[in-house]
C-alpha cells in the first residue's frame, strides 16, 4: 500500500504539488476567516474578597476579618461555596457561583 502510493507521487508530480498548495491554502483561508476561540473560559464564576489588615497574625486576620466576611457571603444568592484564606496581614474569601451566572451580577451581589 504504502510502495504504491510512493510510486503514484513519484509519477503525478504536478498532482501532488497541486494537491499540496490547495491544502495550504485551504488552510490559510480557514484560519482567517473562521472565527475560533482558542482558549474556552471553562472556569466557574466566582468573585474575590481580598482584605488586608498589615502587621496581623494569622488567627487574628481569621477571627476580625475572613469569618465575618465568609459567614456573611454563605447568604449571598446562588452562591454555592464560598472558602476563607488568612496569612500574615491579609486574608481571602473566594465566593463561587452556580454554573451560568454572569460574572457582574455575582460581583454586585458580593458588594451588596
Amino acid at each position: 500500500m504504502l510502495k504504491a502510493i510512493i510510486v503514484f507521487s513519484l509519477r503525478n508530480k504536478l498532482l501532488v504539488l497541486a494537491a499540496t498548495a490547495a491544502l495550504i491554502f485551504g488552510g490559510i483561508y480557514a484560519l482567517r476567516n473562521i472565527p475560533l476561540d482558542a482558549i474556552p473560559d471553562l472556569s466557574d464564576t466566582q468573585v474575590i474578597v481580598y482584605t488586608e489588615w498589615p502587621g496581623q497574625a494569622p488567627q487574628i486576620v481569621q477571627d476580625q476579618l475572613t469569618y465575618p466576611i465568609t459567614t456573611k457571603m454563605l447568604s449571598v444568592p446562588k452562591a454555592t461555596v464560598v472558602r476563607g484564606y488568612s496569612f500574615y496581614g491579609y486574608s481571602f474569601v473566594y465566593v463561587i457561583f452556580e454554573d451560568g451566572t454572569d460574572p457582574y451580577w455575582a460581583r454586585s451581589r458580593v458588594i451588596e
